[in-house]
């Protein structure tokens, strides 16, 4: 597997110019077929994670893989959807076309137009800040998979006027920050002199190097003390196992009276060897 996909990154780079355009849309191909074959996606991007991060596939070249990826695990809910019974293979294959549908339409969103393939920006974006703080990818996935979902869960519980009236200023102040942000680095002077920069705002607002104290302290303080306490507990566990571990040593009185006679007889029968041996 792992040389079979370093190969497919390499030879999708060796596409000629006027045909180029296709390596991305042939990357997926492959995705597809594969997922088809190991019918799980999860199992297929854990197998390209490590791949990318050694160099062997670049991110660019990932993106249409995993796309790919989504593809053709929808063929697991289509081939399922073709075994049900007649009176329930329509609503069936309903669903199934609709998760194909889904997909395609989210490659259709972010993948054929060059600009709009944000995932790749935010994936480096995301792994520079990783790789200064090793914490921030339990943050992310904390506030991505379980805070976000939740919070939208429950406003849509309660009522489309909450979520409504909790998410559009959400949504406003974060699309505000994105514009605000291109426009520092492209354009600052179309910027009052004010927004041209985020000085003026609390260190802990602009940067987390703050937030990083917090969890390198933290993280001191539990080594100190709770994983102190669980090395103690781990130090009297082996001590109190080690004593009934030990090997124990007992004298068998039969057996030593026995090598006595044995030793006490041994010369007699020398003697006797002697005396009959002859010269």
């Amino acid at each position: 597997m792992y040389s079979w996909m370093g190969s497919v990154g390499i030879y999708s780079t060796l596409i000629p110019y006027p045909f180029a355009w296709l390596t991305g849309y042939m990357a997926m191909v492959v995705g597809a077929f594969m997922t088809f074959v190991v019918q799980s996606s999860s199992v297929f991007t854990s197998a390209i994670t490590p791949l990318v991060g050694i160099g062997v596939i670049s991110i660019d070249r990932a993106y249409p893989l995993t796309l790919g990826s989504n593809i053709g695990t929808t063929t697991t809910a289509i081939l399922a959807a073709m075994a049900s019974p007649g009176n329930k293979l329509k609503a069936s294959l309903q669903i199934a076309l609709c998760h194909f549908f889904f997909n395609v339409s989210g490659i259709l969103l972010w993948y054929p137009i060059p600009f709009t393939r944000i995932p790749i920006h935010l994936s480096k974006v995301l792994g520079n800040i990783t790789a200064k703080y090793r914490w921030f990818a339990i943050f992310y996935l904390f506030i991505a998979f379980l805070v976000i979902p939740v919070g939208v869960f429950g406003l849509s519980v309660a009522g489309w006027e909450y979520l409504v009236g909790v998410g559009v200023p959400i949504l406003v102040l974060f699309f505000a920050v994105i514009i605000i942000n291109y426009l520092q680095k492209k354009r600052p002077e179309k910027l009052p002199e004010k927004l041209q920069n985020w000085d003026y705002l609390p260190l802990w607002m602009r940067s987390l190097d703050p937030w990083d104290e917090v969890m390198v302290s933290t993280g001191a303080t539990c080594e100190k003390y709770c994983c102190k306490c669980c090395k103690r507990r781990g130090g009297e566990q082996v001590a109190s196992v080690a004593p009934g571990k030990a090997m124990e040593v007992h004298e068998n009185p039969v057996s030593l009276a026995d090598e006595k006679n044995a030793f006490s007889k041994t010369p007699q029968a020398t003697e006797m060897n002697l005396s009959t041996t002859p010269l």
